[in-house]
């Protein structure tokens, strides 16, 4: 009854000599953590196959244990974040059905009514949460072959190893946190779970002998922010979950040139990881994110439904052995013709490579001009004194929406918004200079770490409310 990924955790802990920590300073053994997770499993021996089960995740040793425990009763794990609202919780208890949850405390009931049968769910592994394009949270599921099938071609890609210790700050709600974790447990590596993200964590694992860190971009800027870290063994860089950006990945080189930075491009909805630009690749292929990885193909496809000429943008449409099997109870959302529209612009470079140049829900109308707020993002970054910088559209009573820019600039950096305003209109078209620039510590950025556009609008809308 068991599927493919409880099969692959249950062996790889059965094979691995490494702990599993957490930052807390909890270490649980291999053995220990099979204990635990055959006990969840004995708890949950009214599951029957294919019921979804909540999995309350707090990036701990013990989430896996969950996890694993779930899987060997047949079940499906439906990660909810630990500090989650009661709302969230009860809103993912409802669309799912589940009739259980397992914490680190335990096995608790829900319900006592069976969830619906759902013939999605029989091979499936993970109900993953994801808003998505639309705003609207979806539950993606992912089978068990094709998520073990996608580790199986991440291992040959990322090539961990016993002799790794492997520091993930990444959610274990997030795609990207999972798949890490349960490749590098796989591979016999020490796994390093971190609750909080902060600079000092991080600085922390690094000094202390983490050989690789998995993180999205916002975590890695952050991280430069106090200077470049101690990383004596540090060997790989794992990033992904938003754009990388030149002026971000020249910096992470800079300070860390011993670590090999690979960059991927993926979506939970089609299995994670479709491109990847190598550390290799870096010099000649900065800007875009690569080519795709094994078995994954890809097109362009324009307004008009067709193929768009080349070296245009267009839509970015995916198609992968290792997609998810479905959203949970809504087929209507995955209808196609096995190629997965991901709504973002694609360009292909000159050098064959792949490119993102925006998403088609965030382009801003402006004036009447289409642009990509991608596109001001990598300017604003190119400023010296910039660290970071994301922009979107806000509703305009005359330009129908002007463009606002939120800014991270660089420690003790002396830069206004009007000389930054300057400085790109020497180097952009006039319309594509942000109307407003605000400078604040931190980008918005959402439950997972990873920026999010979205904020930028809310942070002016609240401002323009706090005036009036």
């Amino acid at each position: 009854m068991t599927g493919a990924l409880g099969r692959y955790l249950e062996d790889g802990l059965g094979q691995s000599k490494a702990p599993i920590e957490g930052s807390d300073g909890l270490a649980l053994s291999p053995e220990s953590m099979l204990t635990r997770a055959r006990a969840i499993a004995r708890d949950l021996s009214p599951v029957v196959r294919g019921e979804p089960v909540l999995a309350t995740t707090a990036n701990a040793p013990l989430d896996l244990a969950a996890m694993l425990g779930i899987w060997l009763a047949g079940g499906v794990v439906v990660p909810l974040d630990a500090g989650a609202a009661a709302a969230t919780a009860q809103r993912l208890q409802q669309a799912t059905g589940a009739r259980f949850r397992v914490a680190h405390d335990g096995v608790a009931s829900l319900s006592t009514a069976r969830p619906p049968q759902r013939e999605l769910l029989r091979e499936a592994a993970l109900v993953v949460f994801t808003s998505g394009s639309t705003g609207q949270p979806k539950g993606v599921v992912i089978g068990h072959d094709r998520m073990a099938g996608k580790l199986d071609v991440l291992g040959r890609l990322v090539r961990l190893s016993a002799a790794d210790r492997v520091v993930v700050p990444l959610r274990l709600t997030f795609i990207f946190g999972i798949w890490v974790s349960l490749l590098a447990v796989r591979s016999g590596s020490r796994l390093a779970l971190m609750p909080k993200f902060t600079p000092e964590t991080i600085a922390n694992a690094l000094a202390g002998g983490a050989t690789v860190l998995a993180a999205v971009p916002t975590m890695l800027r952050t991280m430069l922010t106090a200077g470049p870290p101690a990383a004596p063994l540090l060997r790989a860089i794992l990033t992904g979950g938003e754009t990388l950006g030149v002026a971000l990945g020249t910096s992470l080189r800079a300070a860390l040139p011993q670590a090999g930075l690979t960059d991927l491009y993926g979506l939970t909805e089609t299995g994670s990881c479709d491109f990847c630009l190598l550390p290799h690749e870096h010099d000649a292929g900065a800007g875009s994110i690569g080519r795709p990885t094994e078995q994954v193909a890809f097109r362009l496809i324009g307004a008009d439904e067709q193929p768009a000429p080349d070296g245009a943008s267009a839509e970015l449409c995916i198609k992968t052995p290792f997609g998810m099997l479905g959203y949970l109870d809504d087929p209507a959302l995955a209808a196609g013709d096995g190629y997965f529209r991901t709504g973002d612009l694609g360009r292909v470079r000159a050098d064959g490579r792949l490119e993102i140049v925006g998403r088609i829900k965030e382009i801003i109308s402006r004036g009447g001009n289409k642009i990509a707020p991608a596109e001001i993002d990598a300017l604003l970054c190119a400023h010296p004194l910039v660290a970071a910088a994301l922009c979107a559209g806000v509703p305009d009573a005359r330009l129908g929406e002007a463009i606002h820019a939120v800014v991270v600039a660089k420690p003790n950096a002396e830069l206004t918004a009007d000389a930054l305003r300057h400085w790109a209109a020497e180097r952009i078209e006039r319309y594509k200079v942000p109307d407003a620039i605000h400078f604040r510590d931190a980008l918005p950025t959402g439950s997972t770490g990873k920026v999010r556009r979205a904020g930028v609008a809310e942070l002016v809308l609240g401002l323009s409310r706090s005036r009036d």
